[in-house]
Formats: structure tokens, sequence, C-alpha cells
């Protein structure tokens, strides 16, 4: 009767510890969706695509910001001590000045054998790839999410399975426990059953440790702290249909759709635009240039006009005999500083400079700089062809393991059935004393192990129906 007691006990502990796992208090529940969006915002390598992304857009805005003139201001102040030329008068004088020059000059290139517009063209290009670059980082955070995700679902289907396997053994080794007490039944059978039931619980065991294994690797995808108590809701997995689209129609649709061909290709257009840009360099180069310039001494004065005075001039001329001085007009004028807004405005002047620049020999750099440029294309071309004949081989690979996954499925699905009711006529047997109880145990195993597999290749399936979906455009969340 004590046996009997303490077997009800772990019974009933077990049962809630099989409750537990959909009804732990405070447990947090995620969307496929919610997981990716968490590991897009956190991951450090889509941050850093970001960033490379904003640089090439920064990039782009200075190339167009290069057809645009520039403008530059200079003020200086100064003074001479002792002999030094009057910047007013270009004169020497020997006395302390205190001086100011001022100017504006701007600059705008007319012609350089359009190297600026091939230049915008060039880093549009790279921007775009960049893009595409970033939304490449995210496809495959996406996609290791989702192979985290679905493994979190086949670790809790399968943990779930062993919890059924585990309570059907306990029931038969209740029932055998209160025949052994009989003498029923030879004590063999019970501690068969006992150990099959000991098999059980380690196998719960480890699938939990593997459940609570995916939940820390999403979480690491996500890099947020691990919590064993988040759970993830379901995915439809009822529905379950093999492909109709041949590796040849999945090719065609992931070059259209898919970042990482579109960022190779960005690549070699924006590579032939750099062979442009380095042509430019044998045109010749017109610029237009403009300057106005102003200068201020303190030495700068003015004569100001005061009056007329008659005064002799130091000539005569013989009146009757006698000396007669010869008078003469003079100015009389007063000296007075030139005011700073005065000479500012008096001394300014204005130029305007149209320059053209003929490249004649320049050690071969262009030359040279046209051929690594095309060495550049040729490369780009390289690795956008490595990109397409990669992604080939990888879709014959993922389209081969979705059909291969498929088949198994189907064929798992009979074995379970056909398993099932093998495990259900030993069962009834077994429970009549018809067969003994390692043919039992056999059935039992037999049906574990269908039910294991088929839940396995299901959830794989699911992922390789994922893989697919991403190459077409089309993974939904």
């Amino acid at each position: 009767m004590k046996e009997r007691i303490i077997a009800g006990i772990v019974c009933l502990f077990l049962v809630a510890q099989l409750k537990g796992i959909s009804q732990t208090a405070g447990e947090r529940r995620l969307t496929l969706k919610q997981c990716v969006d968490a590991a897009i915002n956190n991951n450090l390598q889509v941050r850093q695509s970001d960033l490379q992304m904003q640089a090439a857009g920064v990039n782009l805005k200075q190339a167009k910001s290069n057809i645009l003139p520039d403008l530059s201001g200079n003020l200086g102040h100064g003074f001479n001590q002792g002999r030094s030329i009057d910047p007013f008068t270009n004169s020497y004088i020997n006395q302390q000045i205190n001086f100011a020059n001022y100017s504006l000059s701007s600059t705008v290139v007319l012609f350089n054998g359009f190297q600026l517009k091939n230049l915008i063209k060039q880093n549009s290009l790279s921007y775009e790839a960049n893009k595409m670059d970033l939304q490449q980082t995210k496809d495959n955070v996406t996609l290791n999410v989702i192979l985290a995700y679905v493994q979190i679902l086949n670790n809790e289907e399968q943990l779930q399975q062993s919890y059924n396997s585990a309570e059907v053994t306990r029931k038969q080794v209740q029932r055998l426990t209160v025949m052994n007490e009989a003498g029923a039944i030879p004590p063999s059978q019970l501690y068969d059953l006992r150990g099959q039931l000991a098999n059980d619980e380690i196998t719960i065991v480890n699938n939990r440790n593997a459940l609570n294994a995916a939940k820390l690797s999403l979480a690491q995808l996500m890099n947020v702290p691990f919590e064993s108590n988040v759970v993830v809701e379901k995915v439809p997995v009822d529905t379950l249909q093999q492909y109709n689209t041949d590796p040849k129609a999945l090719y065609d649709a992931s070059v259209r759709q898919l970042a990482i061909v579109k960022a190779a290709e960005l690549r070699t257009q924006s590579a032939l635009k750099s062979v442009q840009v380095a042509k430019g360099i044998s045109y010749p180069t017109v610029g237009l240039s403009g300057s106005f310039n102003t200068n201020y001494s303190n030495a700068a004065t003015k004569e100001i006009f005061v009056n007329s005075q008659e005064v002799p001039s130091g000539d005569y001329v013989s009146l009757n005999g006698s000396k007669v001085p010869v008078m003469t007009t003079r100015q009389n004028y007063t000296s007075q500083k030139i005011g700073y807004g005065d000479q500012f405005n008096n001394n300014y002047n204005t130029s305007l400079f149209l320059s053209i620049q003929v490249p004649i020999l320049n050690r071969f750099r262009a030359k040279n700089r046209i051929a690594l440029a095309k060495i550049d294309v040729r490369n780009a071309e390289v690795v956008a062809e490595t990109v397409k004949t990669q992604l080939s081989q990888n879709i014959e690979e993922a389209y081969f393991n979705m059909t291969a996954a498929s088949e198994k499925y189907q064929t798992l699905q009979r074995q379970v059935a056909d398993f099932s009711e093998s495990f259900r006529t030993a069962e009834v047997r077994f429970n009549a004393g018809a067969i003994n109880q390692v043919d039992y145990l056999i059935a039992k195993n037999n049906v574990d192990r269908a039910n294991a597999n088929l839940i396995s290749t299901k959830y794989d399936y699911i992922f390789r129906l994922k893989i697919l979906d991403y190459y077409q455009g089309k993974l939904s969340l």
C-alpha cells in the first residue's frame, strides 16, 4: 500500500510538470515577427551595415555638392613698425601702420570631362549597393531566427511527446504494481516497466534541456537576456504541401528578388562608372573664378580744401624802374584721416577669371588609373558571377533537402499510423496477458521513436519551406 501511495504522489508531480510547460506563471509569449524585429534591432552586424550605408549616403551627398561653387573669405589685421610700404599709397613710409585686408573668392568647375557627373552616379550606385547589403544582413538574421524559432517548436513538441510517452508507461507501472502486490504477475514485468519509465523520464530531462538550449540560442540571436519562461507562438503546420516550383524557376525569382544579387550587380555598375570618372582626367578642366578685395591703412589721409590766398610768387616785373612782385593764387589744404568705412568702399576691386587646364603629361597617372578601374570592373563582374553561381548551388541543395524532407515526412506519417495501431493492439494484448512485457516495450519504443522522428522531420520540412520562400522573396513571418 505504501508503494502505491508513493507511486501516486510521483504521478501527480509529473502531471504537474507536464502542465507546467504551458501554464508557467509569468510566462512571456513571443511571435515569430517579434523575435525577428528584436533580433534586427539589436543585432550588431545590422547596426554596422546601417552605418556603412549612412557613410555611403554621406559620400553621395558630397559628390552632389562638388558641382556647387566654393566660397572662401580672408580677413587679416596687423601692424608694421619702421620703414614699410603703405598699402594705401604703395609708397615707403617710416612710421607704425595698422592695416587690414579683406577678400572673398569663389571658383566653380564648368567642365572636367564629366568627372563630377559620373562620380555622382558612381556614389549613387554604391549607396544603393550598401542598402542591399543592409537588407541582406537583415535577411540572414531573419533566417537564423526562424531556424532557432522552429527548433524551439520542435523541442517543445518533443518534450510534450516525451511527457505523453512517460504517462503511458506510468499508468502501466501503476497497474503492474497492483498486480505484483497481488502476486498476479512475475516481478520482472514490473521491473522492466519501471526501467522503461526511467528511460522515459531521462528523455524528458534531455528534451527539456534541449528546449532551454534552443531558447538560449534564440535569446542570443535577439541579443537579449535569456529567459527560460519564454513561450513562442505556434506556426501553422497542418497543411504542409510540397513546392510546385522547380529549381530553375526558384533561381530566376531569386536573381530578381535577393538583395545579395542586387548588391553585386549594383557594385558592377558602380565600377563601370569609376572607369568613366578615371577617363575624365584626360580631358581639359574649365573653371571660372571670381574675387572681391579691399584694404585699410591708418596712414591713409586725404587733402581737404580750406581757402584761396594771393601770395607773392617770388617773381617780379620792372615797372617805371621799380621791381613789382608777381602775385599768384595759392590753394590751402588740410590733411584728414580717411575713415574705415570710406576706405572699405573706396579701395575695393573685383576680378573674374576663366581658366582652362589642359593635361599634357601627368606621368601616365590617368592611363594607370583607367587600367585599375577596368580591373575593378572585371573583379566586380567575377564577384557577381560567383554570387549567382553560389546562389544556384544553394537553391539546388535547398530544393533537394526540401524534397527529401517532404518524402521523409510523408513516410513517417504512415509509419506513425502503423506503429500506433501496432502499439494499440500490443497494449490491449499486454493488458489481457496475451504477450509479455518485452513485446509490449518493443511496440511502445517503436511508436515513440516514430513520433519523435516525425516531429523532427516536420519542423525540418517547415524550415526548408521557409528557405525556399526566402529565395523567392516571399518570406512571411
